[in-house]
């Protein structure tokens, strides 16, 4: 995203560090940094198990696209953010606005055939391009008897066709338009404002505070237990 949420350790750390032992002041740095990636994991499974909950079918791309960067002794700060493609798309979600357009940024997509979807309910892009590359597809603008502009991926009513077979009855078959006009399949439109929030930052912090002291409590005494006597 593209303010990703940073966990931030530097109050945690001078609060911890009151009422340690010596031994447990050595160790505080390596408990420190092993806890805040330990946290940051937590709340990057967080953020992944909401987002069926926010989204309807996310795709895998987006879910995996929730990352951690961990925290070391000299950089106690663990990062958790999603990835540029897929942060482009989110951030409306998170901050507010409009959908991002698809393809060359001009348009909203807004299928009418429910049947071009993708089994994440998307129009992909290879779908559009097969669409795109068929005789009986134009993609255009066309205007209606009621004076309305209407643009977006047409189907032709296909031309009916005779086949005569010796000793049996003509018949016409159609293709798969069989309406005897144009068919919108795709329309395109403006973007809309996004409905959905997806409280990235705010769902991270909840698990920071939730669970830090329950991670410090587990680094600090595995690192106690492996230090070097």
């Amino acid at each position: 995203m593209s303010a990703p949420f940073a966990i931030s350790v530097v109050s945690n750390a001078a609060a911890v560090a009151r009422g340690l032992s010596d031994v447990e002041r050595k160790q505080l740095p390596f408990a420190i940094a092993q806890t805040i990636t330990a946290v940051a994991r937590l709340a990057a499974k967080a953020e992944k198990d909401a987002m069926p909950k926010v989204f309807d079918r996310p795709t895998p791309f987006t879910v995996n696209s929730v990352a951690v960067k961990g925290a070391t002794k000299s950089n106690p700060q663990a990062v958790v953010y999603i990835k540029d493609i897929a942060a482009a798309y989110l951030a409306p979600y998170e901050f507010g606005g409009q959908h991002k357009l698809i393809g060359s940024g001009k348009t909203w997509l807004n299928p009418k055939d429910r049947a071009l979807l993708n089994k994440y309910g998307n129009l992909s892009t290879t779908t559009l391009n097969r669409l795109k590359g068929r005789p009986d597809i134009f993609v255009g603008t066309i205007k209606t008897r009621s004076g309305e502009s209407i643009g977006g991926v047409w189907q032709r009513p296909a031309p009916t066709k005779v086949i005569r077979t010796p000793g049996v009855k003509s018949k016409a078959l159609r293709g798969q338009n069989q309406s005897g006009h144009l068919k919108l399949l795709i329309r395109f439109g403006d973007a809309r404002p996004v409905r959905q929030h997806l409280d990235f930052g705010g769902r991270a912090q909840t698990v920071v505070q939730r669970a830090f002291a329950v991670e410090f409590g587990k680094a600090l005494a595995k690192a106690v237990a492996t230090r070097r006597r």
